[in-house]
């Protein structure tokens, strides 16, 4: 056992553990009870005992394997009680007495038939919820992210997003799905799902929505081992490429997002050098690999190769942002929404000039859905900048600072704030 000092010291080592072990340990439940909701009941019951004790008896060596064997023994009391599901109990004993008398648990949990993760995601994608309530479910099993932060992904309420949960948990156990990764039509049917949650839960990674960090890592990197299972899964479908594609080239930025402090570094003031060509690489050959399926370009792909236009730019001054403008009216042509198109602002200010990126941002600012968006003041307020109008970028800057639940973000954006206050003075 690894000791730890106090326990204030173990429930943070908890916490982070949690963090990275969440979403296999309630994976690898619903694969031997088949019902998310207990699944995810019986990994909240092993977090418990972690709790209670570990502060006194240490951190395990291997918590992982810890947690899920907590946890499967409780799911043994929990049959226990369930007369109706007696063959079960049965199964599930002889399962847990070949984990522990053939192979070690950390392979008992590894091994899967296809993957557990993305068998998880694939049933909380089922076509018997709603679009929303499946990636709303998916974010929260599986990228454990709390109902705030998926509110503030899909831009509503928080309570919505709490009864979208309950009601699609209670759905998939009453209609029986399955514990499974279709194949053939069901897995196409779901596809479109699938991939919209895993690009979520990366986006999570890449700009955090609350916290003290601007990224974590880890979720970047489940979603990218996720999307890459699914390529291979489905090698014939563009979209799957295109998306891979996508967070490849993005995930090669990671570590020139973040300056020596863990502040937020932005995208034209990144040090290039510290990109990952490796990854570039590989984004760039899943780019090709989706276009040599022909076809239209779907909206991932099209990300990608915007993605692509700064991946092959040495220089930030050497970004081709006429293609970019291009490729975001692409976008919204197929696939429009308002944080599209502020994207694409941000683009035509670049290309175009500041005074006409800010009449693109200006159209959007009646848009209810943006109304507690901070990048839409953060954008107002980056083309007021340019403008030389320091006073109203100022005022922008202090208001998306107030909408930010990321700790990194909104001192990004009062020092912004603090800089347009100087011009002001100085001019």
């Amino acid at each position: 056992m690894r000791q730890t000092s106090l326990p204030s010291d173990t429930h943070r080592a908890i916490e982070a553990i949690w963090r990275i072990e969440s979403a296999r340990l309630i994976a690898g439940l619903a694969r031997l009870v088949g019902d998310i909701g207990t699944a995810e009941e019986l990994a909240q019951d092993a977090l418990v005992a972690a709790l209670e004790q570990w502060p006194t008896s240490g951190v395990p060596e291997r918590p992982g394997p810890w947690l899920m064997a907590t946890a499967k023994h409780r799911a043994i009391d929990l049959i226990r009680r369930r007369k109706t599901l007696e063959r079960k109990y049965e199964e599930l004993g002889r399962d847990i007495e070949r984990d522990h008398d053939r192979r070690d648990v950390d392979a008992a949990i590894d091994e899967e038939v296809g993957d557990d993760l993305l068998g998880l995601i694939f049933m909380a994608c089922h076509p018997v919820l709603s679009k929303d309530a499946r990636i709303a479910l998916t974010l929260r099993v599986l990228g454990g992210l709390t109902t705030e932060e998926i509110a503030r992904a899909f831009l509503v309420p928080v309570s919505s997003i709490a009864q979208r949960i309950v009601r699609a948990k209670r759905t998939l156990a009453e209609a029986h799905v399955r514990f499974e990764v279709p194949g053939g039509p069901e897995r196409a049917a779901r596809l479109a799902s699938v991939l919209e949650v895993i690009y979520l839960i990366f986006n999570e990674g890449y700009s955090a929505t609350a916290g003290e960090d601007w990224i974590r890592p880890a979720l970047c990197e489940e979603a990218l081992r996720l999307g890459r299972i699914l390529a291979e899964l489905a090698p014939g479908e563009s979209e799957v490429h295109g998306l891979v594609a996508l967070m490849e080239i993005q995930a090669s930025r990671l570590s020139a997002r973040v300056g020596p402090s863990g502040e937020p570094v932005l995208l034209l003031e990144q040090d290039r050098a510290r990109w990952d060509r490796m990854l570039v690489g590989r984004g760039l050959a899943a780019l090709e690999r989706a276009e040599r399926l022909g076809g239209t370009m779907g909206p991932y792909a099209l990300q990608a190769a915007i993605a692509a236009c700064h991946g092959r730019a040495a220089t930030a001054a050497d970004t081709d942002w006429g293609r970019i403008v291009a490729l975001y009216d692409a976008l919204a042509q197929l696939a429009p929404s308002p944080v599209v198109e502020l994207n694409r602002a941000v683009a035509v200010g670049m290309a175009f000039g500041p005074e006409a990126g800010l009449d693109v941002v200006d159209a959007l600012v009646p848009e209810p859905s943006l109304k507690k968006y901070h990048l839409l003041p953060a954008v107002r307020g980056d083309l007021l900048k340019k403008l030389g109008r320091s006073k109203e970028a100022r005022a922008e800057f202090e208001h998306a600072a107030t909408l930010t639940d990321n700790a990194r973000e909104r001192e990004l954006l009062q020092r912004r704030a603090a800089e347009c206050a100087l011009e002001g003075i100085a001019q």
